[in-house]
């Protein structure tokens, strides 16, 4: 892989969390978990590595630790609206390229994030970029909590959705039950980390939400219904979940120590 163009990594992170209170701050071996997603993230090309957060403490535990912060407003309504202020603070527009990481993914891979960025040089026509990997078994095909995307030849994201896509009409009777019967080719997960063009990080809060989105509640249809392309990167290396329990963060506490 050539190497990935100029970009920065953007990590939103709030105190918000309902199912793991303070989550940005859980501790994982000595050092709060937005840093260690940080410091992960600094392991990819990224040109920097910024926080965006609206809760002082947050600010507080990056400077602890060297991580760049920046300060948002409080009552943005949707995490793309906060991104877009961290962008102008941090003077990006334009075709500058963000990364967005979640907060909550302190074993995000680096290359992951290489590839993401990269995808948009790859492809100047999309201003976002997204990841997926191939579902390996039928309960993931059916689960309504995997998310699914189907791609054209340029692989540019058709459809995403919870639902079984690509359907499959002649599937063998037995196959909806069989652990290891997948159509071919095979469905493809998709995994939350994007990138974006800056400009568009600036166009995006502004487009009306699509009755799509608000049935399948996937943000991300909201790009494909106002009729921008988003490039997906199809990976063979692992995703790691994210951070959303108190089990989730005990088993991440392990595989750090």
């Amino acid at each position: 892989m050539s190497l990935a163009p100029d970009f920065s990594v953007l990590i939103p992170a709030r105190m918000a969390s309902s199912r793991l209170p303070s989550k940005p701050l859980a501790d994982i071996q000595g050092l709060p978990m937005v840093v260690r997603v940080a410091q992960q993230a600094q392991k990819s090309r990224a040109q920097r590595v910024v926080v965006a957060t609206d809760d002082e403490r947050i600010l507080h535990a990056c400077q602890e630790h060297g991580v760049q912060c920046v300060m948002t407003d409080q009552h943005h309504p949707s995490g793309s609206d906060r991104l877009a202020q961290a962008a102008s603070l941090l003077g990006l527009s334009g075709q500058d390229i963000v990364v967005n990481v979640q907060g909550d993914e302190p074993l995000i891979e680096p290359e992951l994030i290489n590839a993401v960025a990269q995808l948009l040089s790859q492809q100047p026509e999309c201003p976002m970029g997204t990841v997926a990997h191939e579902i390996k078994n039928i309960e993931d095909f059916k689960s309504p909590h995997v998310v699914k995307v189907v791609l054209n030849q340029k692989s540019q994201a058709l459809y995403f959705s919870r639902a079984t896509i690509p359907f499959w009409r002649d599937a063998p009777q037995d196959a909806i039950n069989a652990q290891a019967t997948l159509p071919t080719p095979k469905p493809l997960r998709h995994v939350g980390l994007y990138s974006y063009r800056a400009e568009f990080l600036t166009t995006y809060p502004k487009l009306s939400p699509s009755p799509l989105e608000s049935l399948e509640a996937l943000e991300q249809l909201r790009v494909l219904w106002h009729g921008y392309a988003i490039a997906v990167h199809v990976t063979e290396l692992s995703c790691a979940l994210g951070v959303d329990t108190p089990e989730d963060l005990e088993r991440v506490r392990k595989l750090f120590s």
